[in-house]
């Protein structure tokens, strides 16, 4: 009986570790990860879902954190090395969030609507607060819990646990998706930003014909509401822009060459 127990206890021991060693990539990735790292949601909330996402993932990547566990000294490398790990793809992924970020914030300085109306929580125009709730919205709905818990599993493959990744590769990495967020993100505001340009075009074209006009009040009530037409009728198409590149995204979390 008492060898019994004492193969169970280590057993245990033994999945204890793993479970603690996944959970370290999985939790510092929490912290960022869009939707379910955002300043909004509770902290308890976000430590319930890592432990959540670690219970999922912890069989299926056994095989590549069970080895460590039997080499003394590991554990406490791997406290740095998965930390790391998930928090840089954590921050990869978050860079999709920062796109529709930066989208709301230049439509916003485009067509004067940085404050169209009050909104809490993350400091960003009401363009981005809106772009982001639409944006995390959508990706949930297409199935966001799965397509981590994939992406996750799959990086036990690129990035093995226990080791410092590559930095060159890292650096690479980073600066790659990095580039592709700004690209993305003036993509989806570059409807305001050239109807921005035609209005000041106009705009001059008129003051130079009637100077006595005051034409900046006479065209700020248009620009308001051709500003506001327009977000009704390019954001849904630019948030499926958008939510096809976060699968791109999570498709191939790896490669920066799109």
């Amino acid at each position: 009986m008492t060898a019994l127990l004492h193969i169970l206890l280590e057993a245990a021991q033994s999945v204890g570790l793993i479970g603690f060693i996944v959970f370290l990539r999985i939790g510092s990735a929490m912290a960022v990860l869009p939707g379910y790292g955002e300043r909004s949601v509770p902290v308890r909330v976000k430590l319930v879902l890592a432990l959540a996402f670690t219970v999922i993932i912890a069989p299926a990547v056994s095989g590549s954190v069970a080895p460590l566990v039997m080499e003394p000294g590991t554990v406490l490398t791997c406290i740095a090395t998965e930390s790391l790990i998930g928090l840089a793809m954590g921050l990869v992924l978050r860079l999709m969030v920062l796109a529709l970020e930066m989208a709301g914030a230049m439509a916003a300085q485009s067509t004067s609507l940085s404050q169209l109306f009050g909104t809490g929580g993350e400091p960003m125009p009401s363009m981005s607060h809106l772009l982001v709730a639409g944006g995390l919205a959508l990706a949930m709905i297409a199935g966001l819990h799965v397509r981590l818990a994939e992406v996750l599993i799959l990086s036990y493959d690129a990035l093995p646990p226990g080791a410092f990744p590559d930095a060159a590769a890292i650096r690479g990495w980073g600066i790659g998706h990095i580039a592709r967020a700004f690209a993305r993100a003036f993509s989806l505001a570059a409807p305001f930003v050239m109807a921005a340009l035609i209005y000041n075009l106009a705009l001059g074209a008129i003051n130079r014909a009637m100077p006595q006009l005051m034409v900046a009040f006479v065209g700020a009530p248009a620009l308001t509401a051709g500003a506001l037409v327009l977000f009704a009728v390019a954001a849904p198409a630019g948030l499926a822009i958008w939510n096809g590149g976060l699968i791109d995204v999570l498709a191939d979390p790896f490669g920066t060459a799109r």
